[in-house]
């Protein structure tokens, strides 16, 4: 499972929100060998002056907090990073230097999902990739 928040300038991002979803979910399912159907991604919008960003990023700017379940090896995040970074700079002209990502793992017994503890759950999906 992974749950993921993309923050972004409104003037940037809201326009390509769709395909930025599909781009982003794409690294996922590539990296991690996750299913095509378990996407839940959130759009945060943020105006000029509510965001403040380090020196050296355009408007552009956006970070990508991906909540997930723990087990996915250190190659494997780094060839998220990676795809996530090629990808977005060849189809969406988002520059690496405009994109941050945090993963943050919690053991599945820390999920509540479909009315289970996630360490009750059966899942059709490797978390150990």
């Amino acid at each position: 499972m992974a749950q993921i928040k993309i923050y972004g300038h409104r003037s940037s991002l809201r326009s390509i929100r769709r395909e930025f979803s599909d781009l982003l979910h794409s690294c996922i399912v590539d990296a991690f060998q996750y299913p095509e159907n378990k996407r839940a991604h959130r759009f945060f919008y943020l105006e000029e002056g509510d965001f403040y960003y380090p020196e050296g990023r355009s408007i552009q700017y956006t970070i990508i907090e991906i909540s997930l379940f723990q087990g996915r090896s250190i190659d494997a995040k780094k060839a998220l990073y990676q795809l996530i970074f090629t990808r977005f700079e060849q189809v969406l002209a988002i520059s690496p230097n405009d994109i941050e990502i945090t993963l943050t793992e919690t053991p599945l017994y820390n999920w509540g999902i479909r009315g289970k503890s996630g360490d009750d759950l059966v899942l059709d999906y490797k978390i150990a990739v």
